[in-house]
């Protein structure tokens, strides 16, 4: 029969059951967090813990609520965060936990839904965050070296890391108080690059740990990726696409895996990585098989690098991580759907994987099972790591076939209720579209004005803003990543007895990136930047000058994110270095490294902030013979705000690079120019084998990207202000407004299982294109029945689904007409229309 809501197998009930006990009840009074070798203890009694990585920086406060319901509903119960240092200290001792940066109030919202959260304050997060996250300005301090055992270094991470912990306490939100932190995390990866600081490394890690446990938070603390070498009482933990092989470095310890790594963060020049949702879900079975009882999904919502907090270098704006939530919030189906499965069945098994003895065979041929049996309750776990073949294995008197790289988790040794290779969830078709009603479909219209470059100015006039030395200075000791823009300015006198006397000279600038633009006498010579991750190049291009008088050259450099991991992440030099030179057609050169140069700080638009949406502050905007493909140029225009609840994004394509603000809001930096590799994709992708970031890519050819999302908060009724500063030059004519908008889904479900169909966006389900319980052929856009088929099939789905926003079908001949096939599994494939 078809129902609304899932099944009522007994196996089915079980798991809509086990949704229950993945909320805790918040209290005033605290938990008691402790651990054994099995498992984390929550006031004694020990836990499995499923949970997500959410940044409150990559979304919006107004869309917590709604990411943290999404996870709980996915059978998630706990919340994973950084805290990020650069972002709250920007400026030595000038604090902001403003907005999206309102970490307390995140945490408050993951309580209000009943969560557990786990507290990663580092304070080096990598997370291909800039400079890992760490502030500039610490860089800048004198003899300080990052991540080692160093005073001045040491005195600021302590500074900050209490700031933190004390703001935490205030709110009473870790566990001993009643609140939702059940563990806490000082530094991060620790132990990939120890080894390059020596003792003094090893000191540091020690201090680290001593210092964390002062801080007396009453939870665990956990350092990741630390081996055998955490300092007491630390917990060491496993990051990576797969850590059933990982055990921590004793046995009283639990086995924890604080980043199962969903997908992959994409480049500028990058293609699409995607990881499949049976890998993933092979990969979590495999790591609860063997003994696991923590894993976070890193990320379980990726979102979005706004403003400058993209590192890297090159990292770019999106980061979606094909997690189980979108950039926007969006379900990412089948990812999600095929992962709560499985996180309801382990939690319905928590007791059974904690307590329960444990039973394993290796079969050879990279086959395996693993026995948990309490009171009389026993879970089977068949594990096949063989990338090529299916493995049929006789258990008990019974045959049991395992496809190749994946799990089958069997309650009472006897029934398959999951296999991590067979996904009974849809897939969720979503196209972006403009709007087909409203007026942001139309052509917008736009004004501009220029960036003028900067010149050199006479230090005797002691110019505003301006700086001052003979040679050429490393760009963040100027900027202080206030900016990503650095002007680089001097001038020359050419006469006849000058060794490059001519009329046109080679301009050759070394720089360590990450892009430059030259102008010389207040024309643009050229532009350049880094390709295939190297990021020291040189510029070179014929520069016209004037005899016997004073020529400016003006450089402006640009960063596009700061180093953000590896050992000594804070020694890598960003912006002209040098040499400088300019290279008559003899080859005679003149070195102008250690001439007098000018430093100038960002933009004047900037200055002036044009980004802001006041247009009564910002005149001189002309809205005349707009240019096109001209470098440095602010672009303006209103727009209307889509209706609906899809998530908003701008299409770029057209523009080159720059940075783009919606009502004031720094959307990030975009760069649709920017096409990825050619080759390397593929249209299909075998989840069997070991994952890794060049399998499975898309995108090929292509824009890395060309959509940036506008989250609804930043825009309101009426009208809406765009503004781009375009630094290569582009074309914004065709920039527009569009959504993200579910248009189709499909399924493949087999017998025994629970569909669950929906559209998304207050949207229902208008037409059935396709239906058939049997044996279907083929893949979506090209399904059509096997050799046996329910007669009804069709009819049925359309009765349950048409005109609906979701449905759930018991995938059983109880639901259908007879279908003929004998001896098979049958299964049920829909292509249903939103």
């Amino acid at each position: 029969m078809v129902m609304a809501m899932l099944s009522c197998s007994p196996v089915m009930m079980l798991l809509v059951f086990s949704t229950v006990l993945l909320s805790f009840c918040s209290s005033s009074v605290g938990l008691d967090v402790s651990y054994d070798g099995r498992a984390l203890k929550l006031d004694g009694e020990r836990r499995l813990i499923i949970a997500g990585s959410i940044h409150y920086p990559r979304s919006t406060p107004e869309m917590w609520p709604s990411l943290i319901k999404k996870s709980k509903d996915g059978g998630l119960n706990a919340i994973e965060t950084y805290v990020f240092w650069n972002a709250h200290e920007p400026l030595r001792r000038q604090y902001d936990f403003s907005g999206n940066l309102d970490f307390i109030r995140f945490l408050k919202t993951i309580q209000a839904e009943g969560l557990y959260a786990i507290l990663r304050i580092g304070p080096y997060v990598c997370a291909e965050w800039n400079f890992g996250g760490f502030p500039v300005w610490l860089h800048n301090m004198p003899n300080v070296t990052f991540r080692t055992d160093n005073a001045a270094f040491m005195n600021e991470m302590r500074i900050f890391t209490t700031l933190i912990v004390n703001m935490v306490k205030k709110e009473k939100l870790f566990a001993s108080q009643g609140g939702p932190i059940i563990l806490a995390q000082i530094e991060n990866e620790y132990g990939n690059i120890m080894s390059t600081y020596g003792d003094a490394g090893k000191s540091y890690i020690h201090w680290c740990g001593n210092f964390a446990e002062s801080l007396d938070i009453g939870v665990p603390w956990v350092m990741c990726q630390q081996y055998s070498d955490a300092p007491e009482p630390i917990i060491n933990t496993c990051n990576g696409f797969y850590c059933d092989q990982f055990y921590p470095k004793n046995q009283s310890i639990p086995k924890m895996w604080t980043e199962n790594w969903t997908g992959w963060f994409k480049d500028w020049g990058g293609r699409n990585p995607h990881r499949t949702a049976e890998d993933v879900a092979f990969a979590v079975a495999r790591f609860y098989q063997y003994g696991g009882s923590l894993q976070t999904y890193y990320m379980y919502h990726g979102g979005t690098n706004f403003g400058r907090y993209s590192g890297g270098p090159y990292i770019a704006t999106t980061y979606d991580y094909d997690a189980p939530l979108d950039e926007y919030g969006n379900m990412n189906q089948p990812k999600w759907g095929h992962l709560k499965q499985l996180h309801n069945l382990l939690m319905y098994l928590e007791k059974v994987l904690t307590h329960g003895e444990v039973n394993n065979t290796d079969y050879g041929n990279m086959m395996s099972s693993t026995v948990y049996a309490l009171n009389g309750q026993r879970v089977c776990f068949f594990g096949n790591a063989n990338d090529k073949n299916d493995i049929t294995i006789t258990f008990e008197g019974k045959n049991y076939t395992t496809p190749a790289w994946s799990v089958s988790i069997l309650l009472d040794c006897l029934t398959e209720v999951y296999n991590t290779a067979r996904v009974n969830t849809q897939t969720s078709i979503v196209t972006k579209k403009p709007s087909e009603t409203d007026k942001e479909s139309k052509k917008l219209e736009w004004s501009w004005r220029a960036e003028k470059p900067q010149h050199f100015k006479d230090p005797s006039n002691n110019p505003k803003g301006v700086t001052y030395a003979t040679q050429l200075l490393e760009q963040k000791a100027v900027t202080d990543d206030t900016s990503d823009y650095l002007w680089y300015m001097t001038s020359v006198d050419i006469d006849e007895n000058d060794p490059i006397w001519g009329e046109e000279v080679t301009l050759q600038v070394h720089t360590n990136g990450h892009v430059v633009h030259a102008f010389v006498n207040g024309k643009h010579t050229g532009s350049e930047w880094a390709k295939d991750g190297d990021f020291k190049f040189v510029f070179e291009q014929i520069a016209k000058m004037k005899h016997g008088k004073k020529n400016t050259i003006s450089l402006l450099s640009v960063t596009v994110g700061l180093q953000n991991y590896g050992a000594y992440l804070d020694k890598v030099d960003v912006g002209i270095l040098g040499p400088v030179k300019l290279i008559a057609p003899n080859s005679q050169e003149k070195n102008l490294s250690t001439n007098m140069w000018a430093y100038k700080v960002g933009l004047n638009g900037m200055e002036r902030r044009l980004y802001e949406d006041d247009m009564h502050k910002h005149r001189n905007w002309s809205p005349n013979d707009l240019p096109f493909n001209r470098p440095l140029i602010w672009y303006k225009t209103t727009f209307q705000a889509p209706s609906g609840e899809d998530p908003v994004v701008l299409d770029l394509l057209g523009l080159g690079k720059g940075i783009a603000w919606v009502n004031g809001h720094n959307i990030g930096r975009y760069w649709p120019s920017y096409v990825a590799d050619e080759n390397g994709c593929s249209d299909t992708c075998d989840y069997r084998g070991a994952y890794y970031d060049k399998k499975c890519l898309t995108n090929c050819g292509k824009p890395s990207q060309r959509w940036y999302h506008v989250p609804r908060s930043f825009l309101r009724v009426g009208g809406n202000t765009l503004v781009l500063f375009e630094e290569l030059g582009g074309n914004p004519s065709n920039v527009n407004v569009q959504t993200v908008t579910m248009t189709k889904a499909f399924a493949n479900a087999y017998e025994g299982s629970t569909l669950e169909l929906s559209c998304r966006g207050g949207r229902v389900i208008s037409e059935i294109k396709f239906a058939s319980f049997g044996d279907p052929k083929g893949t979506y856009g090209s399904l059509e029945k096997g050799s046996c088929e329910s007669p009804n099939s069709l009819s049925v789905i359309e009765q349950a689904c048409v005109g609906k926003e979701s449905c759930s079908i018991d995938v059983s001949e109880g639901t259908f007409e007879h279908s003929g096939c004998e001896s098979i599994q049958k299964r049920l494939a829909v292509e249903a229309v939103c």
